[in-house]
C-alpha cells in the first residue's frame, strides 16, 4: 500500500489538471482521468512508476444514470512493486471514441478489439480495429444495456435497466 501512496502522489504532482477522482476502497486505488489526457497518464505509469502489466481493459454502459455514458477502466499491475492501480476515463455517447493503449501495451490490441465488438467504443490508432466475437455482419453491440435481449432484431428491452 505504501507504494501505490508514493505513486499515487507522482500521478498527481504530474497529472494534477487531468485527474478527476481519487478513491480509495479496501485497499484499492481508483483513478479517474480526462480521456484526452489517458495515453500520456498510461505511459507515464508503465515508464515511470513500473505500472508494466495491463491486466485487463474493459468499459461500463452507465445508461441514463451518467452524462457520459461509459467508462473505459484499465487495470494495471507492477510487478517490481507488487501492486495493482484501476484507471478509469469516462466516454460520451456523442463522442465514442478513445486513443488507443496498443501503443503502450501491446496487449491491449485485443482487449480493445472486445470492446469495440461488445460496446462499439472506437480506439483511435488501433492497428487491427475489427470484430473478435461477433461475426462480421452482426448488427449492434451486444454488452449495450439499450442493446435487444432477444437479438438485433427484436425491440429493445423496455424495463428497469440496471
Amino acid at each position: 500500500m505504501a507504494e501505490n501512496n508514493r505513486a499515487l502522489i507522482q500521478l498527481q504532482g504530474k497529472f494534477a489538471a487531468s485527474i478527476i477522482d481519487v478513491v480509495e476502497f479496501r485497499g484499492e486505488v481508483t483513478v479517474t482521468v480526462k480521456k484526452d489526457a489517458i495515453i500520456d497518464i498510461l505511459s507515464f505509469l508503465k515508464q515511470t512508476l513500473q505500472y508494466n502489466l495491463l491486466t485487463d481493459l474493459t468499459a461500463i454502459d452507465y445508461l441514463g444514470k451518467k452524462e457520459e455514458r461509459f467508462m473505459m477502466v484499465y487495470l494495471l499491475y507492477s510487478i517490481p512493486n507488487k501492486d495493482r492501480l484501476r484507471i478509469k476515463t469516462p466516454v460520451t455517447e456523442a463522442d465514442c471514441r478513445i486513443p488507443t493503449a496498443s501503443t503502450v501495451w501491446k496487449t491491449a490490441n485485443w482487449l480493445e478489439r472486445e470492446v469495440y465488438d461488445l460496446f462499439g467504443i472506437t480506439f483511435d490508432g488501433h492497428p487491427d480495429l475489427r470484430r473478435i466475437l461477433m461475426a462480421d455482419d452482426w448488427v449492434g453491440h451486444p454488452l449495450r444495456k439499450d442493446y435487444p435481449l432477444q437479438g438485433p432484431d427484436r425491440q429493445p428491452y423496455k424495463g428497469r435497466l440496471s
